[in-house]
C-alpha cells in the first residue's frame, strides 16, 4: 500500500509548502480543501465542465499562467509547480483590481463561480501584459477567457463588464491604434 501515497510539495499562493504524504489519485481540489485548508476554490460539477474550481498553473517560475481545472487535475501532476487560487489574489489584505471591479459590479448574486471567473480573469490579465489586446477585441479576448465559465445566476455580462473595465483602465493592456 506504500506505493499508494506519494510526497507533494508546491509553490502555492508564492509559498513553498511543506512536503504532504497524500494517496496518489489524490485531485488538486482535495489538496487545496483537505491539505491547505483553501477552499475558495469551488467543487461545481466534478467533470471540468463548470469551471468553478479553476486555478493557474505554471509548469516553471518563469512560465505564464495557465488555467486549470482542479476538479479533474492529479495533484501529482503539478507536483514541484506553482498553483495561484483565488486566495492568492490579494496582496497584503488588498484586493486585486480586478476583484474590486467584479464587486464594484456586482458580478455575482450567489457567488459560486465567482473564483473561477476571477482566476480566468487574472490569467487574461497577466497574459494581456505581454501581448496587449487590441482595443475593440478586448471582448473577444474576455469572451476567450471566459466563455466556458458556467454561472447559475447568470451574471456573465457583469463579469465581463468588470474586466473590460480592468482591461482599458490597466495601462499597457491594449495595443494604441496604428493610425
Amino acid at each position: 500500500m506504500a506505493e499508494d501515497i506519494i510526497s507533494i510539495s508546491i509553490i502555492l499562493n508564492g509559498q513553498k509548502t511543506e512536503p504532504r504524504q497524500v494517496p496518489k489519485n489524490m485531485l488538486l481540489l482535495d489538496f487545496l480543501h483537505d491539505e491547505m485548508a483553501l477552499t475558495g476554490t469551488k467543487f461545481g460539477c466534478g467533470i471540468g465542465v463548470c469551471r468553478a474550481c479553476t486555478v493557474a498553473w505554471q509548469r516553471v517560475p518563469t512560465a505564464e499562467p495557465v488555467p486549470i481545472l482542479a476538479c479533474s487535475t492529479p495533484v501529482d501532476l503539478v507536483n514541484g509547480q506553482t498553483i495561484r487560487t483565488v486566495e492568492g489574489l490579494a496582496d497584503n489584505n488588498q484586493l486585486s483590481k480586478l476583484q474590486t471591479a467584479v464587486l464594484e459590479a456586482f458580478a455575482f448574486q450567489c457567488g459560486y463561480c465567482t473564483p473561477g471567473f476571477l482566476m480566468a480573469g487574472e490569467i487574461l490579465l497577466d497574459g494581456l501584459k505581454h501581448a496587449p489586446v487590441e482595443r475593440d477585441k478586448v471582448d473577444e479576448a474576455v469572451l476567450g477567457a471566459i466563455g466556458q465559465h458556467i454561472c447559475r445566476c447568470t451574471g456573465y455580462v457583469r463579469y465581463l463588464q468588470a474586466m473590460r473595465k480592468v482591461i482599458l483602465e490597466t495601462p499597457g493592456l491594449v495595443k494604441k491604434s496604428e493610425l
